[in-house]
């Protein structure tokens, strides 16, 4: 018998609120996560990618690592320390309203009885947080924060009490009738929610280095009929918090230092990326390091970043099943370039 293979940590980047065909909608990048993860034996990929609202999927072959400490995992000045399980704190926002506050209490009483989740404390921020929403030019999804520090001295008392990841449930303007809405509902538009949620996450793990991740808190949307496949997850329930609360369950710890025995961006053995969003500091960074760089051009967004046009070199897969099939040739120490017709002759 065969000596079981090594496992090829690789980095899945699917940016957020870019329009993504798969990834920018509720959790529809799990699929290709969870085959890369098979592929790869080791995928490390960020809450975007992975959260499906009321639906979720449990792997520890996948570490559930934000956005601005993935790209500092990446640049390796940060490592991955992986655990059995968190401490999750949940911050509410205090400008959640009693019932709705209520329905995300109930899906934390949920998360503790039916799935065995350490959740807790609870707090309320002192002031409501003010979440407002905005496009780009480009019509990527944007956002800001009335009150940062709020959110700060929030998270500061949750780690004073014993937190060791943090949820956040902020709530997100209802703008039910928009014709930004109806579109990423019919599957043609972008998560307007997706850039608000990376600054709040963004801020919290910068000044807590802790896992974070954040759950918009929202009135529920009348049925639609014509509802896309892949925003459906969004709508089963009340909440988005289900999906957060299990993801922090066994994300794995900040490190500052790459210490031996935890996983370093210098252990990464591939990257998997949309072929026109390459310009992210993850990616750029691992490219610069010689890891090689898995453009899918079968997810197309609002960006136009190609490997053609930073000059970078990348292997084409034209959707993440021959993405999953490079990432297995690498890890197996085949050359992808000797599965293609035809071969040429090499340098």
């Amino acid at each position: 018998m065969s000596a079981r293979l090594p496992p090829l940590p690789t980095l899945l980047v699917i940016p957020t609120g870019v329009g993504c065909a798969v990834g920018g909608f509720a959790g529809d990048g799990l699929p290709a996560a969870r085959l890369l993860a098979a592929a790869s034996g080791c995928l490390v990929t960020h809450p975007n990618v992975m959260n499906a609202a009321s639906l979720y999927w449990s792997d520890r072959r996948i570490h559930y690592v934000e956005g601005w400490s993935l790209d500092r995992f990446a640049c390796g000045e940060l490592a991955l320390a992986p655990r059995p399980c968190q401490r999750i704190g949940v911050l509410f926002d205090a400008g959640i309203e009693p019932e709705l506050r209520l329905r995300h209490r109930q899906v934390i009483d949920a998360c503790r009885a039916s799935l065995g989740l350490t959740i807790g404390p609870v707090l309320s921020s002192e002031v409501p947080l003010g979440v407002s929403l905005r496009l780009g030019p480009s019509g990527t999804s944007w956002g800001s924060l009335e009150r940062p520090d709020a959110l700060l001295r929030a998270g500061e008392r949750l780690v004073a009490a014993g937190a060791t990841a943090i949820a956040v449930v902020a709530r997100f303007p209802d703008d039910p009738d928009s014709d930004a809405l109806a579109a990423y509902r019919a599957g043609s538009g972008v998560d307007a929610l997706a850039g608000a949620e990376a600054v709040i996450s963004h801020l919290l793990v910068r000044h807590l280095a802790i896992p974070c991740a954040h759950a918009p808190a929202l009135q529920p949307l009348p049925p639609d009929p014509g509802l896309d496949p892949r925003a459906a997850a969004e709508e089963l329930g009340h909440t988005f918090l289900p999906c957060v609360l299990v993801g922090l369950s066994h994300a794995p710890d900040l490190r500052p230092e790459p210490a031996a025995g935890l996983l370093r961006g210098a252990d990464l053995g591939a990257v998997v990326a949309p072929a026109g969003a390459l310009g992210g500091e993850a990616v750029l960074a691992c490219a610069e390091r010689g890891v090689p760089l898995i453009a899918v051009t079968g997810n197309p967004c609002l960006l136009q970043v190609d490997g053609e046009a930073l000059g970078l070199e990348v292997l084409a897969a034209a959707s993440y099943l021959e993405a999953a099939g490079l990432v297995l040739a690498l890890r197996e120490g085949i050359d992808p370039l000797s599965l293609r017709r035809s071969l040429g002759a090499r340098q």
